[in-house]
């Protein structure tokens, strides 16, 4: 064979064995997920929502009916709801409540392929608010790179972090998982990415290192929330129990699985920097270091002027007021791009470029990141479809039944696990907590354990499966720095399995103290 027919041969071969793209991965699950409807019995659990106009539930039946009631304890009780009132009344719980003891089922709504069509349609309506977050963010990263701003930045981190570049990736991490564990930091990571990717590659790293610090420190924070208010909190709420019970034992485990975390991290860093063949993503890096530090040469670095300062100084100033907004329950998504709007207006004005220079930058910026936008939306798609065809409380109701009468070191256990299979499906914290605790958390009183092991167990699990679970924020992730799911996965699964289990042990530990 002639080397020209062996060299095309090769590439075809490479081609062949490719890892789909996020949208692929995405598309099969929802086909799959529809599939599902067919097979997976349709049910649903009565609900109740509190009506703050006229201080009221609204119980739907499972059947389809409806009725209001008084919002008074005796109601709730009745219904083996087992919530303090206020919670409902100080707006701690929004979303309906599943009735415990309800579940019915119904008729099939299996979901054929013009609702596979619509899903994606839907899901990006439905996830619209955090697609204009993203594109914003875009935006004024695509200027504050132009301006030579980034650049700056890069250099002064690269000079005080010279011999000691772990230490970036402890401090990272840390802050990280401290916003993880407060309020849920995640999304909002996504913003980070391209400032702080340049900084890694520039120190030796490479994407993966960069992704862990920054993605693991947040699935690790938020799996081992403490005050978490869209959690640990509303899921203490919804199985009737202070968020604070069970408190320290959160806090211990949290600090010992970012050692674990950062330990790993540090092993495979060694690994690269003493070999960079060692790097997963070795064959990528000539593009991933085009895609980040195309304009960056260290000999002819950017130095910091007061425009380059003032404008990072605004941006980065910008994360604390949303860290503020977002903990006091004053900002969601719609209020973070109307914060970063104003960012956006400011940069622009700082960076000294003309008006049609600075449009035209702001806009290159956010197109840069449509498909980290679109995966978002899209991956909302599965969600919908499945919760169309009435199959989520289903899931649930079966993953109860199996933990009736079990001990109690194996009861929290398989519950992590159940949760981390719920998770798969139903990713949103909040969602899942509504859904899920008014049902699992009373089942800790038949085995004589506390509740708030139940709560630690949804959280744990939950957050688990967030490290790898297509229908979260990891695609997305993946997709703004250039790494294919399978290689994060060959990197993220080891970790995996030393935190499940740690998780494991921990959670038995805790049906003993």
């Amino acid at each position: 064979m002639s080397d020209n027919k062996k060299n095309t041969a090769e590439k075809q071969t490479k081609k062949k064995f490719s890892f789909p793209t996020a949208f692929t991965v995405l598309f099969i699950i929802l086909v799959i997920a529809a599939g599902l409807t067919y097979i997976v019995p349709a049910g649903l659990y009565s609900n109740l929502e509190y009506v703050p106009g006229n201080d009221s539930f609204l119980v739907k039946s499972s059947t389809g009916g409806s009725e209001m009631i008084p919002a008074t304890q005796e109601k709730l009780d009745e219904l083996n709801v087992k919530i303090d009132l206020r919670k409902f009344r100080d707006g701690s719980i929004k979303k309906p409540i599943a009735i415990p003891g309800t579940y019915q089922k119904i008729k099939q709504s299996p979901q054929g392929p013009l609702d596979i069509i619509m899903a994606p349609i839907e899901g990006v309506m439905d996830t619209v608010d955090i697609m204009v977050f993203v594109l914003i963010l875009g935006g004024i990263i695509g200027i504050i790179n132009k301006s030579g701003a980034f650049d700056a930045g890069i250099a002064f981190l690269s000079k005080k972090t010279e011999g000691k570049e772990f230490v970036l990736v402890i401090l990272v991490s840390g802050l990280i998982a401290v916003g993880g564990t407060t309020f849920g930091l995640a999304e909002e990571t996504i913003a980070l990415y391209p400032i702080l990717m340049p900084i890694f590659l520039a120190n030796g790293y490479d994407a993966i290192v960069a992704i862990a610090a920054i993605y693991l420190g947040s699935s690790v924070g938020t799996m081992f929330s403490t005050v978490n208010p869209f959690s640990v909190v509303i899921a203490s709420d919804a199985a009737g129990i202070a968020f604070t019970e069970g408190i320290v034992f959160r806090l211990v485990s949290l600090i010992l699985a970012m050692i674990i975390t950062l330990l790993y991290i540090y092993w495979y860093s060694k690994k690269i920097k003493k070999d960079p063949q060692n790097s997963l993503v070795y064959e990528d890096y000539e593009k991933i270091e085009k895609r980040f530090l195309e304009d960056y040469d260290p000999d002819e670095v950017k130095r910091f002027n007061w425009r380059r300062v003032l404008m990072l100084v605004v941006f980065l100033g910008a994360f604390p007021v949303m860290i503020w907004g977002v903990v006091t329950g004053k900002f969601w998504f719609a209020e973070m791009s109307g914060l970063f709007l104003v960012v956006a207006f400011l940069t622009a004005f700082l960076s000294g470029f003309s008006e049609k220079k600075a449009v035209n930058t702001f806009v290159e910026g956010a197109a840069d990141l449509i498909g980290v936008a679109l995966i978002i939306g899209v991956a909302r798609s599965i969600n919908i479809v499945m919760d169309n065809g009435m199959i989520s409380d289903t899931l649930l109701f079966y993953t109860s039944s199996i933990v009736e009468g079990m001990s109690g070191g194996l009861f929290a256990s398989v519950q992590m696990v159940l949760f981390s299979f719920l998770g798969f499906f139903v990713p949103s914290s909040s969602g899942l907590a509504v859904l899920s605790m008014p049902i699992m958390a009373p089942l800790a009183d038949t085995v004589n354990i506390s509740r708030d092991i139940v709560v630690t167990a949804y959280n744990w699990g939950q957050g688990w499966m967030s490290f790898i679970t297509p229908t979260g924020l990891v695609l997305a992730t993946l997709e703004m720095v250039g790494v294919t799911y399978d290689k994060w996965l060959k990197f993220v699964l080891p970790l995996m399995g030393i935190i499940g289990v740690f998780s494991i042990i921990m959670l038995v530990i805790q049906t003993m103290v």
